[in-house]
């Protein structure tokens, strides 16, 4: 043993050694470009508003690169009872910008006594977007129901705009059924004409989107909570059918 220079102890350096510890059936399982490529939740996210409330689905992969990380990542992340964001773009980014979002909205909440606005929530979201535009990829939907303008749904895409639209899409595999949603969509649709119509997007986006995929998760929100459900691959409409 070397008293005059003792071996030291680096953390780091530990943990990048484990790290790279792979054996080599995970390297055929999980290639080197596969694991330094981003964690995103390439994806199908979908809002909608009908009279009462608001309906949002999004599909559950997650990957890296061309691997699935997740088959089953929640996408519909709550910031209050009745307000949801849909996260397209980074997972980490994106669940960074939730749970800051989260925060302040409780802290506003206990400081006004009552719950926010969807708008006040979107537009905490927006400008967390736009601050942050050049470290963080994330693209996201605000979507819930508040007692002055009833159901709402806002876009918050990359860059930091934010709009409302009756109808929103976001995340890969929104490029192809932009023209399903311009052909089916109506204005003034009933709550399950409008559940059936995401549904649907959903499940069209999966079948042709490589990042979009898994089961489908949607929820209802309206003046009378949250209701959360969850459509698996076996259960989806087959597309022949729509």
């Amino acid at each position: 043993m070397d008293v005059v220079n003792p071996m030291t102890y680096d953390a780091e350096e530990d943990q990048l050694r484990e790290r790279t510890k792979y054996s080599q059936m995970d390297r055929h399982l999980i290639p080197m470009e596969f694991q330094q490529a981003p964690v995103s939740t390439g994806t199908t996210i979908v809002a909608v508003e009908y009279d009462g409330g608001v309906i949002i689905g999004a599909d559950t992969r997650t990957s890296t690169g061309t691997f699935v990380f997740n088959r089953f990542t929640d996408k519909l992340t709550p910031l209050t009872d009745r307000i949801f964001c849909l996260r397209s773009g980074s997972a980490a980014d994106t669940q960074a910008i939730a749970q800051v979002v989260t925060y302040q909205l409780d802290f506003l909440t206990q400081e006004m006594n009552e719950p926010p606005l969807v708008r006040i929530a979107a537009n905490c979201v927006r400008r967390m977007i736009y601050q942050y535009r050049d470290d963080m990829l994330a693209g996201m939907i605000v979507a819930g129901w508040d007692k002055k303008l009833g159901g709402q749904v806002y876009s918050c895409p990359l860059g930091g705009l934010l709009v409302r639209q009756p109808v929103s899409l976001g995340g890969s595999g929104s490029t192809y059924i932009w023209g399903y949603l311009d052909n089916n969509f109506r204005p003034n649709m009933t709550k399950q004409e409008c559940f059936d119509f995401v549904l649907k997007g959903i499940t069209l986006a999966i079948t042709r989107d490589g990042s979009s995929g898994g089961c489908a998760r949607l929820a209802i929100i309206n003046k009378d909570g949250v209701e959360r459900i969850d459509v698996l691959g076996n259960d989806l409409p087959k597309v022949f059918d729509l």
